[in-house]
């Protein structure tokens, strides 16, 4: 893989971004030129004024690095804008001395010790992971189901049931934060029709399923085939997922944890529904990376966490610096079984 460093902040920062590199070409990297080759961006920017990465090709992973003299009291609220205003996949935030902070699109923010060689083994997993929030739409639902069915009814009755709960954290407000541009942009770099959190899902049959869309409110899912989509296969060749929707609807895109989904479904005929919040669940099996989300690395280390639970139809994986998948036999009865023991706040380590 090759990476590149753009950007020219200060003499400390343009020294770390080099220890970063020579961390990186110890693990195989090649260091390029030119932006268009690269598969790792990182991005110097200042923290006043973030000079926006706009990648030239898809799977370019973007990291913007920058540094302040001393701990902010709410990294998360200095970082996150940071984020949007730089089209990053990641932000680093650099105290010289006291550590380096990681702030995700999840809303995760974590701190790792001040040295590159630990920040590259931390950094890498996610920016080798490879994303699957491509869809394909084929206009093959069957006529029976455009108003849908039972199981879209049981979707739309548990995404309330959660808005009830609080388990459907406010999105963060980045019309704030950006001009009407570079939030499209923004949209179109992550694959969503706006930031929401949490995703339910049901099995229809042997090899589909119904799942919410992305960027839709899970508690107000009215319109099947828009806000409830039929995830019928996966393509992957081509790395998306296949929608069967009716004729003469604007569908949205599906969920971007609709590939972990669908593994789950694949490998376990007896799990029914599954439901997936930005909440913690203590004492429970729970993956090792915080891979993004929609990546494919991510949903094979749910599933295979999954398969190692005596009883994978009725279990919950944390999913770690970012929240919980639970299976059941209803999303009612998950919703039962989850509520005496969720905590709100996802543990970030």
């Amino acid at each position: 893989m090759r990476y590149t460093i753009i950007g020219d902040v200060s003499e400390e920062l343009d020294s770390f971004a080099r220890e970063l590199g020579s961390a990186l070409e110890g693990d195989g990297f090649a260091r390029v030129e030119d932006v268009g080759d690269a598969d790792l961006v990182l991005n110097l920017v200042d923290a006043q004024a973030p000079k926006a990465f706009r990648r030239r090709a898809k799977g370019t992973y973007s990291a913007s690095l920058y540094e302040l003299p001393e701990e902010p009291a709410e990294v998360l609220k200095a970082s996150y804008p940071m984020l949007v205003r730089s089209l990053a996949n990641i932000v680093l935030l650099r105290v010289p001395g006291r550590g380096v902070w990681f702030t995700t699109m999840e809303r995760g923010t974590y701190r790792v010790e001040d040295d590159p060689a630990e920040v590259v083994s931390r950094l890498l997993p996610l920016a080798k992971s490879k994303l699957v929030i491509d869809n394909e739409f084929l206009t093959d639902l069957e006529p029976e189901l455009w108003d849908g069915d039972e199981v879209t009814e049981d979707i739309k009755a548990a995404g309330r049931r959660m808005g009830d709960l609080d388990l459907l954290p406010a999105p963060f407000p980045i019309e704030d934060l950006l001009g009407e541009r570079d939030l499209r942009h923004v949209m179109r770099l992550y694959g969503v029709g706006g930031l929401s959190y949490g995703n339910l899902s049901a099995r229809k049959d042997d090899t589909r399923f119904w799942m919410s869309a992305s960027g839709v409110d899970k508690s107000r899912l009215e319109t099947p085939g828009r806000d409830i989509l039929l995830v019928s296969d996966y393509d992957a060749e081509n790395a998306r997922m296949v929608l069967s929707v009716p004729p003469g609807i604007e569908p949205r895109r599906v969920s971007v944890d609709a590939i972990e989904h669908w593994m789950i479904y694949r490998e376990h005929p007896d799990v029914g529904p599954i439901l997936h919040v930005h909440a913690w669940v203590e004492r429970v099996a729970a993956t090792e990376i915080n891979y993004p989300c929609g990546t494919q690395e991510l949903a094979e280390s749910v599933a295979e966490l999954l398969a190692a639970e005596p009883d994978p139809g009725h279990a919950v994986i944390g999913l770690r610096n970012h929240g919980i998948t639970a299976t059941g036999e209803t999303l009612a009865e998950i919703l039962d079984r989850i509520e005496p023991r969720v905590l709100r706040q996802v543990p970030m380590t």
